[in-house]
């Protein structure tokens, strides 16, 4: 069951508090017939997901319809037969303009701080995998123009640009969870207005585009946050607008976020398989940066499943790609794959495989390329689990210290259980040095370890 965000919208549109619209639905159902004696509770219950019997959804579209002014469908309060969430099913895909609709809808949510919005867990199965399906195969969004009050300009999507790389870069220095709230209200405020705005095809191409990136960024925070659920559907969403935009390499970029969140939730077929889709349909217009880090995670992948061939194939093809790496000829959204990722990425797979030398060299290599903090911290912490494993506990330690203050500030849930499980190793390997530096990632994480 999962938070109905459409209505939750469309109640808030209408100004009805929840004990209003239950009050309003006993008076309809009484026009009709019906004995209704619902409250407040009841309407608590529709907006976690429940779908109350009989005629009470077509009465909730009649008294939102009537404060509305305008007609209200079963879809449009999340009770019909399309996805709530901004996504669409396999069996009864949504319009374009009805995507917009769910997607702007999870957007105001989440600026609102719904607790069960943050809390849904990530789909699994069919409804995990369509998405991608959709992305990959027919049909094409053929026109994507709106009619719609005002025009979108050109310099209203490189506003969105500009957002994106300001709030990534946020993200990279603060955390998701500090730069998750301000990207949300960045997306209610303008992106959600735009998309509902009248554009050409031409424009709304673009439009679609430098969304989809910044609702990416949005998935990432979410990610980072521990909020999978909500992370999985901000990427469904970036997926679909990558789609409707025609930007095959952004789809990628977009199935690579999927294929980290299902590597990190411990799904490593399905990790396998989104980076292939991504590979196979975005084809010639995927980057080099974007194939690299792809390959360097069917290789963690197929680690973690005991495949050694497979994954030390991946590993060649990831360090293939990375050699033909050229910054200036990369997008945006592929500028995450900095000096030393691959390395980083080929080290966590050679230590699935036992291979703890191999894995130490890639580890100091990546330590010794150039990174932004947040990657510099993630480099260390694998260098100083790596250490730790290899006896050198006092070296580890130093490692760690150098983490600890690299951390420091940051707001990220990944961090921290990245900074908890280090200070753990050390406190278990009885090093002199432990108790300090368990000081000093404590300090980093502002609460003890």
């Amino acid at each position: 069951m999962e938070p109905n965000v459409l209505l939750e919208s469309l109640i808030d549109e209408a100004g009805m508090s929840r004990a209003g619209l239950a009050g309003h639905i006993n008076r309809a159902g009484r026009a009709r017939g019906l004995s209704l004696r619902y409250e407040h509770t009841a309407v608590s219950r529709w907006l976690k997901g429940q779908r109350p019997r009989g005629q009470v959804p077509d009465l909730i579209c009649e008294v939102l319809a009537a404060r509305l002014t305008r007609p209200v469908t079963l879809d449009d309060i999340g009770m019909g037969t399309s996805g709530g969430y901004g996504t669409e099913t396999a069996s009864h895909p949504a319009s374009l303009s009805g995507f917009v609709d769910r997607a702007t809808a999870l957007w105001r949510s989440d600026e609102q701080q719904r607790p069960d919005l943050a809390a849904v867990p990530a789909v699994t199965g069919t409804p995990a995998v369509m998405p991608v399906w959709e992305w990959e195969n027919p049909p094409e969004d053929t026109d994507v123009s709106r009619p719609g009050p005002g025009r979108v300009s050109m310099a209203d999507i490189e506003t969105l640009r500009s957002a994106r790389d300001h709030y990534e870069q946020l993200y990279r220095k603060a955390g998701g969870i500090a730069t998750r709230p301000r990207i949300v209200r960045f997306l209610n405020a303008e992106a959600a207005p735009l998309l509902r705005g009248g554009h050409s095809d031409a424009l709304g191409r673009r439009l679609h585009r430098a969304t989809a990136a910044l609702v990416a960024v949005a998935g990432i925070c979410a990610y980072d946050s521990d909020a999978h659920g909500l992370a999985q559907r901000y990427f469904h969403q970036a997926l679909r607008l990558a789609k409707s935009s025609g930007d095959r390499a952004l789809g990628g970029y977009v199935i690579a976020l999927l294929t980290t969140q299902s590597l990190f939730l411990g799904d490593h077929r399905r990790s396998i398989a989104f980076a292939e889709a991504a590979l196979r349909a975005a084809g010639d217009h995927i980057t080099p940066a974007l194939a690299a880090d792809l390959h360097a995670m069917q290789a963690k992948a197929y680690a973690q499943l005991g495949d050694a061939a497979g994954a030390r194939a991946c590993i060649a093809r990831a360090e293939a790609q990375a050699g033909r790496i050229h910054t200036g000829r990369e997008p945006d959204e592929t500028g995450y794959v900095q000096p030393g990722l691959v390395d980083v990425q080929v080290a966590e797979a050679l230590l699935s495989l036992g291979d703890l030398d191999a894995a130490r060299e890639h580890a100091a290599s990546a330590v010794r390329a150039p990174a932004h903090d947040r990657g510099r911290v993630h480099r260390l912490a694998m260098l100083s689990h790596i250490e730790l494993l290899q006896g050198e506990p006092d070296r580890a330690a130093g490692t760690a210290a150098e983490m600890a203050e690299r951390a420091r500030g940051m707001e990220s849930q990944r961090l921290r259980d990245r900074l908890r499980q280090v200070g753990r190793e050390l406190a278990e390997s009885g090093c002199a040095d432990a108790v300090q530096t368990a000081d000093l990632i404590g300090g980093a994480l502002r609460v003890p370890l």
